[in-house]
């Protein structure tokens, strides 16, 4: 062999410590622990073969990287187009819950007021923003199921509600989860429009929950609930004074509708006034 061979050879040797320092280094990359360390083993001092193998696997990391940081900005723009998707199929199921309010002049507007008190009670009690949303769409969305009602209930003349009826009308929470149930994205939404007419008592519908088992939006909404249907015209009844409302939810606080609840509904109203 040759001498200038003997120096090409001896060029390309490394020693044992180079390799397992190497290979400890190439491992990390594998596991997905990209440092610059790497680096350290392209400059002079090394052997060739450590080099050239060290500048390979430097550049394979900088493809790697590159190639992630493209599949997060692809990934952080699906969830981007996924958010306006789901704002812009939400404000289609809200605008539809408002046109509930063209078929009966007596419930015109309600689903806004509930929203908006339910909104209120939700952030005077402490709820994080997230959550009190929620309750706001909730509130929005509770009585979306009337709209599968005859147009007898919806009757503006006075009609007095047989039980069928009545059993239709304690259906429109469950057909309201049924329009609302592919939408996932909407989570606890469901809840609180499948469970705004439980009482604590166990006396509500759809289920017959009690207490702790009523989640704590659908009593939000509840509250709201309650108090709009009191305050405003009905087929079947004059709409009451705030006073007088504020009296009957103090009647039904503990049996229908959470106390803490009630109590710091009537601070809200009397503090911030009503619609």
């Amino acid at each position: 062999m040759s001498a200038a061979s003997d120096t090409l050879s001896a060029e390309y040797q490394a020693s044992q410590e180079e390799v397992l320092s190497l290979i400890q280094i190439i491992e990390d990359v594998a596991r997905g622990n990209y440092s610059n360390d790497i680096m350290e083993f392209t400059k002079p001092g090394h052997s060739k073969m450590i080099q050239r193998v060290a500048e390979a696997i430097g550049m394979m990391m900088v493809r790697i990287e590159a190639r992630e940081l493209r599949l997060e900005q692809l990934v952080e723009e699906l969830r981007r187009l996924n958010r306006v998707l789901e704002k812009n199929t939400t404000q289609a199921v809200i605008a539809i819950a408002h046109a509930l309010g063209a078929r009966d002049r007596y419930t015109e507007g309600h689903a806004h007021r509930v929203s908006v008190y339910s909104e209120r009670l939700a952030r005077r009690i402490g709820l994080p923003e997230e959550e009190v949303e929620r309750i706001r769409i909730g509130g929005v969305l509770h009585d979306i199921g009337k709209i599968g009602f005859s147009d007898l209930i919806f009757s503006k003349e006075d009609v007095r509600f047989n039980e069928a009826m009545v059993e239709e009308i304690h259906r429109h929470p469950a057909i309201g989860v049924y329009i609302l149930k592919d939408l996932s994205f909407l989570g606890p939404v469901l809840d609180y429009v499948h469970y705004h007419h439980e009482s604590l008592d166990g006396t509500g519908y759809p289920r017959g929950l009690k207490r702790d088992q009523i989640p704590l939006g659908a009593g939000i909404i509840s509250v709201a609930d309650c108090f709009d249907a009191i305050t405003t015209d009905r087929p079947y009844h004059k709409g009451l004074g705030v006073e007088e409302a504020f009296d009957i939810l103090r009647k039904i606080r503990g049996k229908n509708i959470s106390p803490e609840l009630v109590d710091a509904f009537i601070e809200e109203i009397r503090e911030n006034g009503t619609l």
